[in-house]
């Protein structure tokens, strides 16, 4: 399935609109593809409007409409430095799922009755000192998607300390298995040995080479956390859950010699479930605490990267295989890697197919445009994969990144992926009417 993205195009409803009739009409232009999936458009709304975090929304196809249910949020890292277009109006982004291609958007800012639904929503729970959790509910079940791995850094004992010296999500499929390799995070170990590459853990961030401070003789490693270098959660910035979207945003320290504070990060991570497929959108704002710090490592240290449960790495290794932008699948247990593979750089996608518990999963990870250039790619057939770059931030110039992760049951094709990078990259547009 593919998602709508819409341009970052602020539509607006002047005050007089919304005291007559409290709706909003939106024309959605997209491409010629079919779509299904999550569509997303930031709004400026008299702050009423702003109250509501769920809408009546009528889809327009032509001669048909169907209403469903749209989920208002706050600006997202990617979309909050579109201001309002007008004063009095307060920003809000507007979501939906759409499962035909559509002419027009209604929206009816009226509170709805959620006692008369029976929908799924996500929700956010906790155990404190160790993670938090977003789960999908139903009709009293609830189901895992996401879980954010925060344990406090601690450093009583070295199996504390390896438990803890830095953050990850976690990922789960549809039925609340998860899918994602936890290390030495994931509890007491009965026997370590069988736990290959612990530190590869889930949805993950970092640089095994950061250097920073005067003369950028600090160095801190980020990836496996060695010294006294760690990343840790240091609060909880905003968190959302409905019918649409769970989304929370962290705030992160980065760490480095002698327990030195020499970055922070903000970290968001979006997650809609789309019939079995899960699409998670991860955003980062990173700073520098103070002067020049540069970011380096390599492909398999460093960047954005995924990793999947240790079984595969135990077990089935052998059945994993990628998909590559050029429409090309590699050979089970194949792998290529820069700079030995000199075409495996600035990928706009790519997807790991890999087996876990006798089910066939596909991974695809898209790379947005706005993206640092010349990011290199690794893979491994334990089904560890993703893209570096070396990057120099000042304190007037901080990283942003965006990424875009789908999962799906089953062998994704080249053709799929392609049409999902498509529709990340070249979204739908959308306007006032």
């Amino acid at each position: 399935m593919i998602r709508w993205f819409a341009v970052a195009l602020v539509v607006f409803v002047g005050a007089s609109v919304a005291s007559a009739q409290n709706t909003m009409t939106i024309t959605v232009t997209p491409d010629k593809q079919d779509h299904a999936g999550p569509l997303c458009v930031p709004l400026s709304v008299p702050a009423a409007w702003a109250k509501l975090d769920e809408v009546a929304v009528d889809v327009i196809t032509g001669r048909d409409v169907a209403r469903i249910t749209g989920q208002l949020t706050a600006p997202s890292i990617m979309t909050e430095a579109i201001k309002p277009a007008k004063g009095g109006t307060v920003r809000r982004d507007l979501h939906v799922i759409l499962t035909t291609r559509c002419l027009e958007l209604v929206v009816h800012f009226t509170p709805i009755d959620r006692a008369k639904q029976q929908v799924a929503r996500f929700a956010w729970t906790e155990k404190k000192g160790e993670y938090q959790e977003l789960l999908l509910t139903l009709s009293g079940r609830a189901i895992p998607q996401l879980r954010y791995m925060n344990r406090p850094y601690d450093t009583s004992t070295k199996e504390a300390r390896d438990m803890s010296y830095k953050v990850f999500h976690h990922l789960y499929d549809s039925a609340g298995n998860r899918l994602t390799n936890g290390g030495f995070a994931d509890g007491k170990v009965a026997d370590p040995k069988k736990l290959l590459y612990p530190h590869h853990r889930g949805i993950m961030y970092g640089f095994n080479k950061c250097t920073y401070g005067p003369g950028l003789k600090g160095k801190a490693d980020t990836w496996h956390c060695t010294g006294d270098a760690h990343v840790s959660h240091e609060k909880t910035l905003g968190a959302e859950a409905g019918p649409i979207l769970g989304r929370h945003r962290v705030l992160l320290g980065w760490f480095g010699e002698k327990n030195e504070r020499f970055a922070e990060e903000e970290r968001e991570l979006t997650v809609y479930r789309v019939g079995s497929e899960t699409i998670v959108e991860f955003a980062s704002r990173l700073k520098t605490t103070g002067g020049t710090m540069k970011l380096d490592g390599d492909p398999q240290h460093a960047g954005f990267q995924f990793r999947a449960h240790n079984d595969v790495a135990a077990s089935s290794s052998k059945q994993t295989l990628y998909i590559h932008p050029d429409g090309s699948k590699g050979a089970m247990g194949a792998e290529k890697n820069w700079p030995k593979d000199k075409d495996m750089v600035d990928l706009p996608w790519y997807v790991v197919s890999f087996v876990l518990d006798k089910q066939r999963y596909s991974v695809c990870y898209m790379n947005h445009p706005t993206n640092p250039t010349e990011t290199r790619f690794s893979e491994r057939a334990y089904a560890r994969f993703g893209g570096y770059f070396e990057r120099q931030i000042t304190a007037d110039t901080p990283l942003i990144v965006n990424y875009r992760l789908s999962m799906q049951p089953g062998e994704m094709t080249a053709d799929q992926a392609n049409a999902q990078r498509a529709s990340f990259a070249t979204p739908a547009k959308t306007a006032t009417k």
